[in-house]
């Protein structure tokens, strides 16, 4: 196996453990989004940024236009989460979890790995704090 596979692999395998990680505070908490949404969310857009780096380099390729596609489509697929029962809005930290996991899909795809780590950490800790939290304040 060549290292460019190995890399993809790394990167890849990376983008997933991130994703199920904070895929996994979401389950435990029951809510709409969960393992698999988070860890796909975070794999798809690491593919996607993965694919756009193969043009790197080439007339006429603009391989940042991806992320903000990214941003874009999981922006569009957040929406989805955040529904509206009576004077209460439900969803929008699942929401917001779901575009932070695309976001750590993007930092595996470019090889950022200790700022993926770092934000994975983040993200599991601001749900799991200021969930205990918020009811209180």
């Amino acid at each position: 196996m060549n290292l460019e596979y190995i890399t993809f692999l790394l990167k890849i395998s990376l983008a997933t453990i991130a994703g199920l990680i904070i895929g996994l505070e979401r389950e435990f908490k029951g809510k709409e989004a969960g393992l698999k949404t988070n860890a796909l969310v975070s794999i798809g857009s690491a593919v996607f940024v993965l694919i756009s780096l193969q043009f790197r380099g080439e007339d006429y390729a603009d391989v940042t236009r991806v992320l903000s596609q990214v941003v874009t489509g999981i922006g569009f697929l957040g929406a989805g989460v955040i529904l509206k029962r009576g004077d209460s809005i439900i969803g929008l930290t699942t929401a917001a979890t779901v575009w932070c996991s695309a976001a750590v899909g993007c930092l595996a795809a470019v090889g950022m790995y200790v700022e993926l780590g770092f934000l994975t950490l983040v993200i599991v800790l601001i749900n799991l704090l200021f969930g205990y939290l918020a009811p209180k304040i």
